[in-house]
């Protein structure tokens, strides 16, 4: 994996950046991929940059008949030739273009799904570093900057290099003293270049960072519209969105600042390199060294380079922006990944069973950069096959820091965790409180676990679950379309698929972060007898927030602060007369 690396203006809750060693990388290995459609790129536009040459020579041609008094004759021929080459010059611009883009435009294209499907399967913790809005401006903003640049900063600046060769090649062909005397605008513009290469970068960079968080500012306000309109948050978050947007809108006021300055100096060299040609000039014509037809060519290529060089040097500009965003994507191309889990064949399900113990051996994490307090702290669990263990403890405790830890979401900041002696990652399912549901019909999103479900599956896991019955009463049935938009179903209901989609999976072993807490008093019991149904023959770690779901559990580990302060059955507990034993306590009081 390529090193990555965070953004000189980041902080520990970025996701990560490549390197420009990585990013030039991935740039040239998709330029050798298709070397035959590079070089007809590159020969079209060494063609369009020849025929540039023309239009000086052609003028100076002209200048010169007329001092000469040759006639009107004399110049149909190089009329002709003008014309001729800005056909020709104009039909090999059209051919660069479309053949740049057939180069660039599918690796862009590949690069957008690749980061996608590397979002997939990010750590949660990686994921959710720097919010959602950082990795959706980077799956929107940097793509379409690179796009742009692939479709047209890049070839201009292919083609404004060749067109500056193709002037300095002229110029030395008319003489080589007006060669010399262009250089001097030369370190002028490279002092310019490499200035503004310097103090633009980190501006770009620290822009890109202030944009993901403008979006995620936004999003989270859109995402959070009624309660924050129940609470009469409206005002608050709108300062929040302001302050994010004046944050992004600063640093491109400082990199349009940085800019004018850029070309200014450019100016600055255009002059003073346009000076010493005419100088020259004036002083080869008085010597008999030069025509004036020359000396206007050679007048006419200098000033012909003022766009190709302030193309070469500006469209610098551009791709230092797209080279921004390739860094930020590639850095979530290359992130270390979490396997995506595939489900067990139910003929290996005895097999997979066997070796399915899950061991969490002395397992540290915190969320904040080190330092900051540890969410848990060297916490030990071993769950054998076929076996169930629950955790318990109030809430702040880490129940569900220790679910995610288990279910490989997060990686431990010291100890480890395994499932049948390999790494945990992708190899169980999780249920969280709060599952999401993808726009879709119901048999949609069981679907996502087993594609190839046909309806008899569907039916039996509802009916498994005991769901069937309440989804035979939607609208369509199965049919009917949930989700974002769709038909709205209530918290319990969404866990009940959430159970039934666990079914199709059929993994070894299952992790339920208070899977059924959703269900009112009503609901409860249907809930907690589909958790059972979808944990029967598998292990399972069981985060609990109702206590009846536990007491049937081999072992029951109560957390507080982070840490394991009680293990046990429910009666060894409940006689301890410890956390469990004022748990229950209060939780029966509740009940009553």
């Amino acid at each position: 994996m390529a090193p990555v690396t965070a953004p000189a203006a980041a902080t520990a809750r970025l996701l990560p950046v490549a390197d420009n060693r990585h990013c030039l990388a991935w740039a040239t290995g998709h330029a050798r991929r298709r070397p035959g459609l590079l070089a007809a790129a590159l020969g079209a536009m060494v063609v369009t940059a020849a025929m540039g040459l023309a239009a000086p020579l052609a003028t100076g041609e002209i200048v010169q008949a007329l001092v000469e008094r040759r006639g009107r004759g004399a110049a149909v021929g190089p009329v002709i030739g003008l014309a001729l080459a800005v056909l020709v010059g104009a039909l090999a611009a059209r051919t660069a273009g479309r053949l740049s883009a057939r180069l660039v435009l599918p690796a862009v294209a590949e690069l957008r799904e690749d980061v996608l499907a590397a979002a997939v399967a990010l750590p949660v913790d990686v994921a959710e570093a720097g919010g959602s809005g950082d990795l959706i401006s980077r799956v929107c903003n940097d793509v379409d900057q690179i796009t742009e640049a692939a479709q047209e900063s890049l070839a201009d600046f292919t083609s404004a290099a060749l067109a500056v060769c193709a002037a300095f090649i002229g110029l030395a062909a008319l003489d080589w003293r007006f060669l010399l005397a262009a250089l001097p605008a030369v370190p002028i513009q490279l002092w310019t270049l490499r200035w503004y290469l310097r103090s633009s970068r980190p501006v770009y960079a620290a822009g890109r960072i202030a944009e993901g968080r403008r979006t995620e500012s936004l999003l989270g306000t859109f995402a959070a519209l009624p309660t924050v309109r129940a609470l009469r948050l409206g005002p608050a978050r709108r300062a929040a969105a302001a302050r994010s947007s004046l944050d992004a809108v600063s640093y491109e006021i400082q990199a349009t600042r940085l800019a004018t300055r850029f070309y200014g100096r450019l100016n600055g060299a255009e002059l003073i390199g346009l000076g010493t040609i005419l100088a020259t000039a004036a002083v080869l014509i008085h010597d008999g060294g030069t025509t004036v037809g020359a000396a206007t060519s050679a007048a006419l290529f200098f000033v012909g380079l003022f766009n190709p060089i302030n193309t070469v040097l500006g469209v610098f500009d551009d791709l230092q922006q797209a080279g921004a965003g390739i860094a930020r994507l590639l850095g979530v191309r290359d992130h270390e990944a979490v396997p995506v889990p595939v489900p067990v064949p139910r003929s290996d399900r005895a097999a997979a069973a066997a070796d399915s113990s899950l061991i969490i051996d002395e397992v540290s994490f915190r969320y904040g950069p080190p330092g900051t307090q540890e969410a848990v702290s060297g916490i030990s669990i071993d769950v054998a096959p076929g076996r169930h263990v629950a955790v318990v403890g109030v809430s702040g405790s880490g129940k569900s820091t220790l679910a995610g830890l288990a279910a490989g979401l997060y990686t431990p900041g010291s100890g480890s965790v395994t499932i049948g002696g390999a790494p945990v990652a992708g190899r169980v399912a999780l249920i969280a409180q709060q599952p999401h549901l993808f726009a879709g019909t119901v048999a949609d999103n069981l679907r996502l676990a087993a594609p190839e479900a046909d309806d008899a599956r569907i039916s039996a896991v509802l009916a498994t679950t005991g769901a069937l019955s309440w989804v035979s009463a939607l609208p369509q049935g199965t049919e009917t379309l949930i989700g974002a938009g769709g038909h709205p179903l209530t918290g319990g209901q969404a866990q009940h698929l959430a159970l039934a989609r666990l079914l199709l999976l059929d993994p070894p072993f299952v992790i339920l972060d208070e899977a059924t807490a959703e269900g009112g008093s009503d609901a409860a019991r249907s809930l907690d007898e589909a958790a059972r149904a979808a944990t029967r023959d598998r292990g399972a770690l069981i985060i609990a927030h109702r206590l009846s779901q536990v007491v049937a559990a081999a072992q029951i580990v109560v957390l507080a602060d982070g840490r394991v302060v009680e293990r046990g059955t429910h009666d060894e507990l409940l006689a301890a007369d410890g956390h469990y034993a004022h748990l229950w306590l209060a939780w029966s009081r509740h009940r009553s």
